[in-house]
C-alpha cells in the first residue's frame, strides 16, 4: 500500500460537501472507504479516474504503461504540452492526488499482466475498464479474472459522440459469454466486441470517413465528448453499485446514449452475439469493414521536410499547395535552391483543357498559390519576398521556372488571421441555406479583396436568373465533345478524397446520377447517346447547376477596376480571390466556383474557337448575351471570378493535394503538364 498523503489545508468532508443532497453523509463516508481498480488511463480512463476522485472514492489501483503523445490531445484528460512523453500513470495519479491528497493509490506501471492480476484485484470493490479498444486479449483476461473473483466490472466505450455501457455482475453473464470471441480471427474479435458494445450502432449514421476505422492497423477515430459522456455514465453506474441503490441492469442488458443523434437506446440481447439481431449487425459490419479497407485515407500527419529545405519553408509550401486550382490540377512545382530559397515552376493547361481560356484560370491559381504562401509565412516565423523571374511570359504550356520565393527568418512567428482557413477552405457543390448575408459580412468580403476590386452581388430573386444562366451553361459543358476528355480525366470515382482530381462523391450528384455518370464517362459515345436519346443532360443540370443556384445566400462577381490583360493582372486577381475564399471559410460560409459562364462568354468576346460543334458555339453566344443582360457587358468583361456562397454543412468528400515530396523537382520540367491520364 502506498502511504496516505496528509494535507493541513485539506478536509474531506468540506471538499466533497456539494455531493451531499444527492448522497447522504453516510453514503459519502462509505465511498471514501471504497477501492476501485482502473486499467488504462488514456481517453476514458483519465476522465473516469478524475470523476471518481471528485465523487470522493478513497482508494485506487491504477494500471498503465503508456506515455502521453501529441495525438492524445484531442481526448485524453492528462495530455498537455507539459506532460508530453511523461508516463500516463504518474500524470493521472498526480492529478487525482491534487483533488484529494488523502487518496490511497497503488500504481501498476507495467499495466495489467498475468504476473500482477492478483495484486491488481486485491481488496478491490469494483473494476473500471478503460483499456484501449485494440487490446482485446488483455481485456478478456482482466474481465475473466474479475468474474472469477466476484468483482463487478463496468466498461463504457466512447463511440462517435456518445457512449455505450455494459455492466458485468458476479454470478451473471460473463464477458466471454456475451461477446463470444473465443477462437475467432483477430478482426472478427474486434467486430464482435464493437457490435456487442453497440448493438444498435447509433454512431454509424454520422461517421464521415470510414477509412479511419482499421482493425488491422489498430486505429479508429475518437472525440472528447464521447470520453466525457462515458465518464459521466460509468461513474453513475459505479455509484449505484458501490452504494447498493438504484437500478443496475447487467449484461445482456446494455445502454447506448448518442448525443449527436439525441437518442437513448436500451438493448437486451440474450445470448449476446449469438442473438439473431447481433448476428445480422455483424454481417453488415463485416461488409462495411471490407469496403473501408479499400478506401485510401487522407494524410493525417505532416511528412518530414524534403531534403534541402528548411522545415519552416516546407511548412509554408505545404500550406501554399492547398490553394485552389481548376479541377485540382495543381499547376505548380517547387525547386529548392537552398534551404531558404525556392523556385516555383508553373504551367497552364490551355492546350488540352477547354476551361483554361488563354491560360488565365491557371494564372489565377498561381496567384492564389503565391498569396497563400504570403499568408502562411509569418506563422512559420518567416518573411517572404516574391520575385517574378525575367523572361516569364503569358504562355507556359509546360512546367517552367516562374517565381523566386526568398524566405528570411523573422523576429517572431505571428499567425495571419486567415492561416487557419487554408486547409479548411473547400468547395461545396450541394444546395445551401438561403439565409441572406448581412451588410457586415459583405463589408468584410470587400475589405478582404483590397483596392482595385469591387463586388457585384446577385441575390434574392436574381438567384433564379443565375439558375437559368447556369442551366444553359451546363448544357454547353455536357454536350461539347472538346469538354469530354477533361470531365473523363478529372473525376476519381469510388473515393472520398482525391490528391489530384475530384472525388466522385464530391461532384454533387445523388447516387443514381453518380452511377449514371460513371457509366457514361467510359466513352464520348455513351455520353452522346444519353444526350441524344435519354435527355442525358437534364439530371446533372438540375442537380449540379439549377438547384444549387437557387439554394444559396448569394452569387457574386469579383470585378477588377480595369479588365485584366497581363500575367501580373491575373496573379493579383488570383491573390484577391484567395483572400475572398479564405475569408468566406473564416466567416463560416460554404463556397462554390461558377467560372464557366465567364469562360464561355470570354471565348465569344475574344473570338476564339473552342469547339467544332456549331450548336455549342450558338449556345455560348446566347449565354454571353444572357450574362451581359444580367450584370452588364462592361461588368462581365472586367469580372475575374464568379461563384456562390451560403451557410451549410462542410462537405465530407473533397479534393486534397499531392504530398509536398511529389511537388518537388530538381530543376527543369518535372512533367510536360499537369494533364490527368
Amino acid at each position: 500500500m502506498s502511504p496516505q498523503h496528509v494535507s493541513q489545508s485539506f478536509d474531506y468532508a468540506t471538499a466533497f460537501s456539494r455531493n451531499i443532497g444527492w448522497l447522504t453523509p453516510t453514503e459519502q463516508a462509505w465511498l471514501r472507504g471504497r477501492r476501485l481498480a482502473v486499467a488504462g488511463l488514456g481517453g476514458v480512463g483519465g476522465v473516469h479516474l478524475l470523476t471518481l476522485a471528485r465523487l470522493g472514492v478513497g482508494a485506487f489501483h491504477l494500471a498503465d504503461f503508456d506515455r502521453f503523445e501529441l495525438h492524445n490531445f484531442n481526448r485524453q484528460a492528462g495530455a498537455t504540452m507539459a506532460t508530453l512523453d511523461r508516463p500516463k500513470l504518474d500524470v493521472m495519479a498526480e492529478a487525482a492526488l491534487a483533488i484529494n491528497p488523502e487518496l490511497d493509490i497503488r500504481r501498476f506501471a507495467d499495466g495489467v499482466t498475468d504476473d500482477n492480476l492478483d495484486a491488481f484485484f486485491d481488496g478491490v470493490d469494483l473494476y473500471v475498464d478503460a483499456l484501449d479498444f485494440f487490446v482485446l486479449p488483455v481485456r478478456r483476461k482482466v474481465f475473466a479474472a474479475a468474474h472469477a473473483r466476484g468483482i463487478p466490472a463496468i466498461t463504457a466505450a466512447p463511440l462517435g459522440m456518445g457512449t455505450a455501457v455494459l455492466t458485468f455482475l458476479p454470478g451473471r453473464m460473463s464477458f466471454e459469454d456475451y461477446f463470444q470471441v473465443e477462437g475467432q480471427p483477430e478482426e472478427e474479435q474486434y467486430a464482435r466486441f464493437l457490435v456487442g458494445l453497440s448493438p444498435t450502432m447509433l454512431q454509424q449514421g454520422y461517421l464521415v470517413d470510414r477509412s479511419t476505422i482499421n482493425f488491422v492497423e489498430k486505429r479508429g477515430p475518437s472525440t472528447p465528448m464521447a470520453c466525457e459522456l462515458a465518464a459521466g455514465v460509468l461513474v453513475t453506474e459505479s455509484l449505484k453499485l458501490l452504494l447498493g441503490r438504484g437500478p443496475v441492469r447487467a449484461a445482456p442488458w446494455g445502454l447506448h446514449f448518442d448525443a449527436y443523434r439525441n437518442r437513448l437506446s436500451r438493448t437486451w440481447r440474450p445470448g449476446g452475439n449469438r442473438h439473431p439481431l447481433n448476428r445480422l449487425t455483424l454481417a453488415i459490419m463485416r461488409t462495411l469493414l471490407r469496403r473501408a479497407r479499400s478506401l485510401p485515407a487522407p494524410a493525417r500527419a505532416a511528412p518530414a521536410a524534403p531534403a534541402g529545405l528548411d522545415p519552416r519553408v516546407a511548412r509554408v509550401l505545404e500550406l501554399a499547395s492547398w490553394a485552389p486550382s481548376g479541377d485540382n490540377t495543381q499547376p505548380w512545382r517547387f525547386e529548392a535552391v537552398d534551404p531558404l530559397t525556392v523556385i516555383v515552376h508553373g504551367c497552364d493547361t490551355r492546350d488540352h483543357v477547354i476551361y483554361d481560356l488563354r491560360g488565365r484560370p491557371s494564372q489565377l491559381a498561381l496567384g492564389a498559390l503565391l498569396e497563400t504562401a504570403r499568408i502562411a509565412a509569418p506563422g512559420a516565423g518567416l518573411a517572404l519576398d516574391i520575385e517574378t523571374l525575367p523572361g516569364v511570359g503569358d504562355t507556359t504550356p509546360a512546367f517552367a521556372p516562374m517565381f523566386r520565393l526568398q524566405f528570411t527568418p523573422a523576429a517572431a512567428a505571428v499567425r495571419h488571421p486567415l492561416e487557419t482557413a487554408i486547409r479548411a477552405r473547400c468547395t461545396q457543390r450541394r444546395p445551401l441555406s438561403r439565409r441572406p448575408l448581412t451588410d457586415a459580412v459583405k463589408a468584410a468580403f470587400l475589405q478582404a479583396l483590397g483596392p482595385g476590386y469591387s463586388l457585384r452581388w446577385l441575390e434574392g430573386d436574381q438567384r433564379l436568373d443565375v439558375a437559368k444562366l447556369l442551366f444553359r451553361n451546363a448544357h454547353i459543358r455536357l454536350t461539347t465533345p472538346e469538354a469530354y476528355p477533361t470531365h473523363r480525366d478529372i473525376i476519381e470515382f469510388g473515393v472520398q478524397y482525391s490528391e489530384d482530381r475530384l472525388p466522385g462523391a464530391a461532384v454533387g450528384l445523388d447516387p443514381v446520377g453518380l452511377a449514371l455518370m460513371r457509366w457514361a464517362m467510359k466513352s464520348w459515345e455513351r455520353v452522346d447517346f444519353l444526350n441524344r436519346w435519354f435527355a442525358g443532360t437534364w439530371l446533372p443540370r438540375l442537380q449540379l447547376d439549377f438547384a444549387p443556384a437557387l439554394g444559396c445566400a448569394a452569387h457574386f462577381l469579383i470585378i477588377a477596376e480595369q479588365a485584366p490583360q497581363t500575367l501580373a493582372d491575373y496573379l493579383a486577381a488570383g491573390a484577391a480571390m484567395q483572400r475572398f475564399w479564405l475569408s468566406a471559410t473564416r466567416l463560416g460560409l460554404q463556397f462554390q466556383p461558377e467560372m464557366t459562364p465567364l469562360i464561355f462568354s470570354g471565348y465569344i468576346r475574344d473570338g476564339i474557337e473552342f469547339t467544332k460543334k456549331q450548336a455549342s458555339v450558338d449556345n455560348a453566344r446566347t449565354l454571353a448575351r444572357q450574362l451581359d443582360a444580367l450584370v452588364g457587358a462592361d461588368t462581365a468583361a472586367r469580372a475575374v471570378y464568379f461563384g456562390r456562397l451560403g451557410y451549410g454543412p462542410v462537405p465530407v468528400s473533397r479534393s486534397t493535394r499531392l504530398p509536398l515530396a511529389r511537388l518537388m523537382t530538381g530543376g527543369g520540367s518535372p512533367d510536360a503538364s499537369p494533364q490527368k491520364s
